[in-house]
């Protein structure tokens, strides 16, 4: 039998935080009748990949409280309505949390972070020759807990095999990157 798709019917907000709405759906199946699904939405959110001239990827060691413990990853947060777009909003988290910036940023691509229950994107971003230009400035809040890291390029995939690096963003960046950027043997085979 061919997947059918189901029919939003409606919606209602049943929860807001300030990072996220919870909404109760409504929805309708022409074989399964009508139900009520829970859906996260959060703003869109974005990771970018900051590379200084020497191969290095310039990283963030963060406190993340979801798993109690601190994470290797890529600057990276929410697309804010007063961003004009995700590729300055990735602009942006590199410069308050690492303190780099760059005029060569480029976009590598876009995933659902998690279509079973959000319907955001988190869009990637390669910055390249990126320099140091002010000290970082985390959220004004002060609920983060950062320190930025600097990790050579080829360093990268083991700390993945590894699990060193365990966020599935950050993950889904470097295979990005991978395909945007593939290792020398990879280029040389393909011409």
């Amino acid at each position: 039998m061919k997947a059918r798709k189901w029919r939003t019917l409606g919606s209602e907000r049943v929860y807001q935080t300030p990072i996220f709405n919870l909404h109760r759906r409504r929805a309708a199946h022409p074989h399964r009748g009508e139900r009520d699904f829970f859906v996260i939405d959060p703003s869109d959110w974005v990771n970018i990949i900051p590379l200084t001239p020497k191969r290095e990827v310039v990283m963030v060691r963060q406190f993340r409280h979801g798993i109690g413990d601190f994470t290797l990853e890529i600057p990276g947060g929410m697309v804010d309505p007063e961003d004009p777009n995700p590729a300055h909003a990735g602009r942006r988290e590199m410069q308050e949390e690492c303190g780099y910036d760059t005029d060569d940023v480029i976009p590598l691509g876009r995933v659902h972070p998690n279509p079973a229950i959000q319907p955001n994107f988190c869009y990637t971003f390669l910055a390249r020759n990126v320099k140091k230009v002010d000290e970082p400035h985390p959220n004004l809040d002060g609920s983060e807990e950062t320190e930025v890291v600097i990790v050579p390029l080829k360093s990268i995939k083991g700390l993945i095999a590894s699990g060193a690096i365990s966020h599935a963003l950050v993950i889904a960046a470097f295979a990005f990157f991978d395909v945007y950027n593939p290792p020398p043997a990879a280029r040389s085979r393909k011409r």
